[in-house]
């Protein structure tokens, strides 16, 4: 039997190489007859990056960037297609994993240090930059990047807005005369691994601001000033950064980026699968493995197992996917792409010691997934 191994990173535990190395673990000490072949995936969240880099055998560039709350910062990024493309983790620079929990802000968290690693790579000549923003701690509409590359945003008096994204509810004008000439030149492709809109009750600063510690007077704040970007940016270009598919992602970076940069936002697991050649993997295969931390609705709307089980259900490969959390009930839009849909948790316990446990469940589950497979005649 040929399966082929495709998971996401399981959040806050095992990055996805790690969660297909398990598998594999449990496969074989199983009694299933098999050849097994690894094929980790991103969607554009936290780790994309380097699964890109390592998949390219991209090299990586190290340089100095500022953190969400503007310390200094030892960040990288790497160099593929003979150093013509740069694929820059947003993580690595903007994180939430960079901040202490007592110091999540989105008020004040800013993406400046991601907009350094686009200037870096810009030095280093690329043509084409490849950003994935999963995993931020920012809700700035893309202003800290944009700030970086010489875009400024001015109250009322023409002075430069100092606090970001706090202060965006005064803003009044952008300048871009001074914006670095070489980014207009860089084709820039936003991978993204959500659907959101910017503004509203399924926007950036509702959905994702309190994930990366916004409290609720905080997130009445965070839209407030996303929606006086939205109105500025109307008002001088004519585009509506609050109408685009996707601009909602990484608290709204997908959105800034795309109206003042022309970044091209992209379905993150589409992207990866596309630029890997991941139906080449598919070639053959009689069952595909994928997975993540969470494998519910939300699942459908542009994550990873998504992704890979639409590919392997158009070749009409059977699909199982295994998650730390399932949902309780029977879902017919998650069976239409995951045959088998298996919880890797056995017995109940906190999340802390559930994550502490994934790859011993991943690798249990995995050899009584391969021991039931071997009954097949």
């Amino acid at each position: 039997m040929r399966i082929l191994i495709a998971p996401n990173a399981f959040k806050n535990s095992l990055e996805a190489a790690d969660v297909a190395s398990a598998i594999k673990e449990g496969l074989g000490r199983s009694s299933l007859q098999c050849e097994l072949q690894c094929f980790p995936v991103g969607d554009g969240g936290d780790g994309t990056g380097k699964l890109l880099i390592d998949h390219f055998g991209g090299d990586i560039v190290h340089c100095k960037v500022k953190d969400p709350l503007g310390r200094e910062l030892s960040s990288s990024f790497g160099l593929i297609d003979k150093s013509k493309t740069a694929v820059i983790e947003m993580a690595n620079a903007s994180g939430l994993r960079l901040l202490r929990r007592d110091e999540l802000n989105p008020l004040h968290a800013s993406s400046f240090g991601t907009g350094q690693l686009m200037l870096a790579a810009l030095d280093k000549g690329v043509s084409k930059i490849i950003l994935c923003i999963g995993g931020s701690a920012t809700v700035d509409g893309g202003v800290g990047i944009l700030q970086a590359l010489g875009f400024q945003f001015l109250d009322k008096n023409r002075q430069s807005i100092r606090t970001m994204p706090k202060e965006l509810v005064d803003l009044a004008s952008i300048d871009a005369s001074a914006v670095d000439k070489r980014i207009k030149h860089c084709e820039c492709v936003v991978l993204c691994d959500v659907e959101n809109y910017l503004l509203g009750n399924q926007g950036a600063a509702a959905v994702f601001g309190p994930q990366k510690g916004a409290n609720a007077e905080d997130v009445k704040q965070l839209e407030a000033a996303l929606a006086r970007l939205r109105d500025v940016i109307l008002e001088q270009t004519g585009e509506d950064m609050g109408a685009i598919k996707r601009g909602g992602a990484a608290g709204g970076i997908a959105a800034g980026l795309a109206v003042l940069l022309g970044g091209r936002l992209v379905s993150g697991i589409d992207y990866f699968l596309s630029i890997t050649n991941f139906d080449r993997a598919l070639a053959d295969v009689d069952a595909v493995i994928t997975g993540e931390g969470s494998v519910d609705q939300q699942t459908l709307e542009g994550k990873a197992p998504y992704g890979v089980a639409r590919r392997a259900k158009e070749k009409g490969i059977p699909v199982i996917a295994l998650a730390g959390k399932v949902p309780k009930e029977i879902s017919t839009p998650l069976n239409k792409y995951f045959d088998v849909l298996v919880s890797i948790n056995n017995e109940p316990m906190s999340l802390s010691a559930a994550l502490a446990s994934t790859k011993e469940n991943l690798v249990r589950t995995a050899m009584l997934l391969g021991d039931l497979l071997s009954l097949k005649k």
